[in-house]
C-alpha cells in the first residue's frame, strides 16, 4: 500500500462525517473508493462518469465483458439509472431495498456502455449498510461498484482483503469492519415475462417465490470469452483463490468422506474447507482446516475469508463438500462451483465398482 491510499476505520452503524465526506469528495472527483455493504465490500467510481467507471475495470484487471452493478441511495433515484420500470420492480424494492437484492432493468440512456458491457440492461440495488448509503447521500451520485478485489479472486469480506489485493490502486478505503452477510447480492432480471434469477445470493430463492410465484432459476455458467456476461458473477470461473479447488458431491456420509480422504491423499498439502460436523471427520489428518460453522450462513460469512487464509498457508489443493442448494446453501454452493471452475466430483454410494464420477 502506498501513501496515497487513505484508509478510515468507521462505525459501521454510524460512520464518521468526516471520513464520508472525504470518500464522497473522491467519488465526485472520478477517484475509486472502497467501501463496506451488507454483503462484501464494494469498489466505488461515479457510475455517470465513463473515465471513472474505466478505472474499476482497470484496478480489478476485470474484462470488458462483464458488467457492473449500479447502487443507489433511495427509490426515486432509480429513474437515474433505469427507464420503463414495471409495476413489479416497485413491489420488490418495496419488499427487499435496501437490501441484497440486485434488479435488471432497462437502462437509462446517461449510463455509461462500458458500466453495462454494451448492453441494453442496468443492474442496480440499494445496499443495506450505513457506511455504503452515507457515502451514496453525500457523494449524491448513483455508484458503480463491484466487489472490490481482483478478478476472479475471492470476493473481499473485510477491508484488508481490499488492501491485499488491490493496494495503492484504490484511493480511499473505508473500513467498517467484516461484512454480515458475506456473499454477493442476488441478481434477478424482469426483462423476460418471467423473472429470472441470474445468481443466487443473499436473498433466497425461496424467499423470492413468496413474492414471485413464477420465478425461474438456471445456474449460469459462462465462458470468460463471451460477448457479454447477462449480470456479473455468472462466468465459470469466479471467487478462485490460487489453489485449486475440488467439490464433492453426495448422499452418503462414509462415501463422500473416503472420495475426499483419496484425494488429500494424493496431495502434498491439502487443505480443507468444511462446515464443523464434516470438519471433525478430518481432524485426524495433517491438513490445513478452515472451518465453515454449523450452517449455510455462517458458511456465507466465512466462506470467502476462509479461501483468501487457506491460500496463505500455501495449500496446493482446496477441498470442499457442496452444501444442500436451498436457502443460503445455494448462494455458498454457487461461489463453490466458481472458485472450483466446475471441477465437482459426484460420490455415488453405488455401484461399488464405480464409485466417483468426476464433471
Amino acid at each position: 500500500m502506498s501513501m496515497r491510499t487513505r484508509v478510515f476505520r468507521v462505525d459501521p452503524k454510524s460512520p464518521q462525517a468526516e471520513a464520508i465526506a472525504a470518500a464522497a469528495r473522491t467519488i465526485r472527483a472520478s477517484g475509486l473508493v472502497a467501501f463496506p455493504t451488507e454483503t462484501v465490500y464494494g469498489l466505488g467510481a461515479n457510475a455517470l462518469d465513463e473515465a471513472a467507471v474505466a478505472k474499476i475495470f482497470s484496478a480489478k484487471g476485470r474484462p470488458a465483458n462483464d458488467p457492473l452493478i449500479v447502487h443507489i441511495k433511495r427509490f426515486e433515484q432509480l429513474r437515474l439509472v433505469a427507464r420503463d420500470i414495471p409495476a413489479r420492480a416497485r413491489e420488490l424494492c418495496q419488499r427487499y431495498w435496501p437490501g441484497p437484492l440486485t434488479l435488471v432493468l432497462k437502462k437509462a440512456e446517461r449510463i455509461p456502455e462500458n458500466l453495462t458491457a454494451g448492453l441494453d440492461t442496468v443492474a442496480v440495488r440499494m445496499p443495506d449498510h450505513e457506511v455504503a448509503l452515507a457515502l451514496l447521500r453525500e457523494a449524491n451520485a448513483p455508484i458503480a461498484a463491484p466487489s472490490a478485489n481482483l478478478f476472479s479472486r475471492p470476493s473481499p469480506t473485510s477491508a484488508q482483503h481490499v488492501l491485499d489485493d488491490l493496494g495503492d490502486l484504490v484511493d480511499v478505503v473505508l473500513d467498517g469492519g467484516p461484512t454480515p452477510i458475506g456473499v454477493e447480492s442476488t441478481i434477478l432480471s424482469l426483462m423476460d415475462d418471467e423473472p429470472r434469477i441470474l445468481r443466487p445470493g443473499g436473498i433466497s430463492v425461496e424467499a423470492l417465490r413468496r413474492t414471485l410465484p413464477n420465478l425461474v432459476y438456471e445456474p449460469q455458467t459462462l465462458a470468460e470469452d463471451i460477448a457479454a456476461a447477462p449480470a456479473p458473477g455468472t462466468m465459470l470461473r469466479h471467487y478462485s483463490p490460487c489453489a485449486r479447488v475440488i467439490l464433492f458431491s453426495g448422499e452418503d456420509d462414509a462415501e463422500v468422506y473416503a472420495a475426499m480422504r483419496a484425494e488429500i491423499a494424493s496431495h502434498d498439502r491439502a487443505g480443507l474447507l468444511a462446515y464443523d460436523a464434516d470438519a471433525a471427520e478430518f481432524s485426524d489428518l495433517d491438513i490445513a482446516i478452515e472451518r465453515l460453522g454449523a450452517n449455510a450462513e455462517d458458511a456465507a460469512r466465512r466462506l470467502f475469508a476462509a479461501l483468501r487464509s487457506l491460500d496463505g498457508q500455501k495449500v496446493d489443493c482446496i477441498l470442499a463438500r457442496a452444501p444442500e442448494k436451498t436457502g443460503m446453501g445455494l448462494a455458498v454452493w454457487d461461489r463453490l462451483l466458481r472458485a472450483a471452475s466446475g471441477a465437482l466430483v459426484e460420490v455415488d454410494a453405488a455401484p461399488a465398482d464405480c464409485p466417483m464420477q468426476r464433471n
